[in-house]
């Protein structure tokens, strides 16, 4: 609580205003904030690994998924065609397997006959390498036709899946939060595959993405407590814990700033995806100590000899007897409007002196602590 006393300055005309406060005692809270964005823990982008027009759509915006459940239809007819004609060509690969190991079977034969019958002097040398070489290329055939049989079931199996990709399912359970496709759209993935649905894996537990100065993230650590409103509720504070603190730095107009990940639960949906959260990092804290206004560690005398602080300690005026009286305290952790009181012969109810105004300059002999042409000098 401010007051106001007047003090006649000696040898002047004017008066001094003083305006004070009261030491007490209450909470000191300090806090970093910053602002983010929330979003979803885990967030999928649903493409289309073929090309094609959309045959149908089963989901739109909001519906709840399940994996496996079906987003889209790419029209499947070509698909399907191209998987007949891959079983054809698998078809006709067997086929020619078969003819060929048929003719191994042959040329085996015959070598063994022409051996037999050059053991006995019957055929020449010449006749027998011949049969026995042309059992060696009956038999490359086959494997030649083997390698074809194997190249035509696996343009079967890739016929297969282009099929299968033509449904869109969903990768886990979730939430439809973008839908970018209608039904007769063409979809095509021949260089970069389109984003069709973005799915949401669980609003009920989401996180804000908060950007942190390079000033304060070194006072942020995992696991401590952070608090956050948004505009859609601004009469409601959200609480959270930090989850992660990124070390990548981004950079904005010469401006560094680090990625503090806090996770929030969301069992009432009302947090959405998007939505700008004002966040509060609560970096210590002390529960009923001394304070005192942070105006009054700005406010010196105009007459009052320049100290510089030592050991931490910092000087405060306290109105004593109508004059301004120094006392020094140790100041411990501010939360912008006030300072804990760490140390220090300052009791609470004192009149702490927070700014002056008026007074004149003093006639020989004056206070040496009357102010002096005006207001009081802050630092």
């Amino acid at each position: 609580m401010l007051t106001f006393v007047l003090f006649a300055c000696s040898g002047g005309s004017d008066e001094v205003r003083y305006e004070t406060a009261e030491v007490d005692k209450g909470d000191v809270v300090s806090k970093v904030t910053a602002s983010g964005t929330l979003s979803a823990l885990v967030t999928v982008q649903i493409g289309s690994q073929v090309s094609g027009r959309l045959e149908e759509i089963a989901v739109d915006f909001n519906a709840p998924v399940h994996q496996g459940d079906l987003l889209a239809r790419i029209d499947p007819r070509m698909f399907e065609s191209s998987l007949e004609q891959a079983e054809a060509n698998l078809k006709a690969a067997r086929s020619r397997l078969a003819s060929a190991k048929a003719r191994a079977l042959d040329a085996g034969r015959k070598a063994e006959r022409a051996a037999g019958l050059f053991e006995k002097s019957v055929v020449s040398k010449a006749d027998a390498d011949s049969a026995e070489a042309e059992h060696v290329v009956a038999d490359a055939d086959v494997l030649s036709a083997e390698s074809a049989v194997a190249q035509a079931q696996a343009g079967v199996h890739q016929a297969e899946l282009n099929l299968a990709y033509t449904e869109i399912v969903s990768p886990i359970d979730g939430v439809v939060i973008s839908r970018n496709v209608d039904v007769g759209q063409t979809v095509a993935a021949s260089f970069q595959s389109p984003v069709l649905f973005t799915i949401a894996q669980d609003l009920a537990r989401m996180q804000v993405q908060a950007s942190v100065s390079e000033a304060d993230v070194g006072k942020l650590a995992e696991g401590r407590p952070a608090s956050f409103s948004v505009d859609a509720w601004p009469e409601r504070k959200f609480e959270g814990v930090i989850s992660q603190v990124r070390y990548a730095p981004q950079v904005l107009s010469n401006v560094v700033t680090y990625q503090v990940m806090v996770d929030v639960e969301n069992p009432e949906r009302v947090l959405r995806p998007g939505m700008t959260a004002n966040v509060t990092f609560e970096v210590e804290r002390r529960d009923g100590v001394i304070r005192v206004p942070n105006a009054a560690l700005r406010y010196v005398p105009p007459d009052a000899e320049k100290k510089k602080p030592t050991d931490g300690m910092r000087t405060v005026w306290v109105l004593d007897g109508g004059s301004p009286v120094p006392v020094p305290i140790k100041a411990g952790i501010t939360d912008g409007s006030f300072t804990e009181v760490a140390g220090g012969a300052l009791a609470p109810g004192a009149a702490i002196i927070t700014d002056s105004t008026g007074g004149a300059a003093p006639a020989s002999g004056g206070s040496p602590f009357t102010p002096m042409g005006g207001g009081g000098r802050r630092r």
